[in-house]
């Protein structure tokens, strides 16, 4: 009981703060609960984070499913059936969630942003950019819009979302663009490996300068936490969501 009123002081404290805390592939670590599953994503907006990234793939049926390997415990996606997919499940027993299910689930409260990556085809960018347009389809038709992100790593991805929805946020993943030129093609943020920070510290006040948001990732250090926090960056991505919560109370 004393751990657990001493989380909510915690979750308290941060409600006062700028909330820069993004649980990646959802809260699972700490839980021990499966990467990208609807678990994880309910364990994230148990603990208030911002956001909640989950990665997305096409199988072979077209069926727009959550994971992060382009295998699902062994079976191929883009090369199977979901049906074929649900011949496996994660530890706890749930199956591969829909992408479908997973917003839905998502969109039960209103304050954990669901934070999409576009997966790269193993196919190559046709099939990437299908994946994409029938995301966006789906954030639209479930009115998800404002409650949805995106981050892709594929740069022309983000453009074609900001063609498919021009009011969308999206962020670029790759790190080998500076913040302009991300902005220059429609950008609203750069989401960029730790190590990128650490060769451009500058890009932090770029994007900041031109209206972008700026995150970093997977930061699960302590002592990284607390260098982003101290150059303003607006989100840290990272597996350790409740580490970062207490970091942001001691700050």
């Amino acid at each position: 009981m004393a751990l657990l009123l001493g989380f909510l002081v915690i979750l308290g404290s941060c409600k006062s703060v700028n909330n820069p805390v993004i649980a990646h592939r959802g809260a699972w670590k700490t839980s021990g609960l499966p990467q990208n599953s609807i678990a994880s994503l309910k364990e994230a907006i148990a603990l208030g984070c911002y956001g909640s990234e989950f990665d997305i793939h096409l199988s072979k049926d077209d069926i727009m499913v959550v994971n992060h390997d382009k295998d699902f415990m062994g079976i191929d996606i883009e090369t199977s059936t979901y049906k074929e997919l649900l011949a496996k499940e994660h530890p706890n027993g749930e199956k591969i969630p829909t992408v479908n299910a997973y917003l839905e689930e998502g969109l039960k409260q209103k304050k954990t942003k669901l934070i999409i990556e576009i997966k790269t085809a193993p196919s190559g960018l046709e099939r990437t950019l299908k994946l994409t347009e029938m995301t966006v389809d789906l954030v639209k038709s479930l009115k998800a819009q404002t409650m949805v992100e995106y981050i892709c790593f594929s740069y022309e991805v983000g453009q074609l979302i900001k063609k498919l929805d021009p009011k969308a946020k999206v962020a670029y993943l790759n790190g080998d663009k500076t913040p302009a030129e991300a902005f220059s093609v429609g950008y609203t943020g750069i989401d960029y490996n730790f190590k990128t920070f650490l060769k451009n510290p500058n890009w932090v006040k770029e994007a900041h300068d031109l209206g972008m948001t700026v995150n970093y990732w997977t930061v699960n250090k302590e002592s990284d936490m607390k260098t982003l926090l101290d150059n303003k960056v607006d989100y840290i991505t990272t597996d350790e969501p409740e580490l970062l919560f207490k970091v942001l109370k001691d700050n």
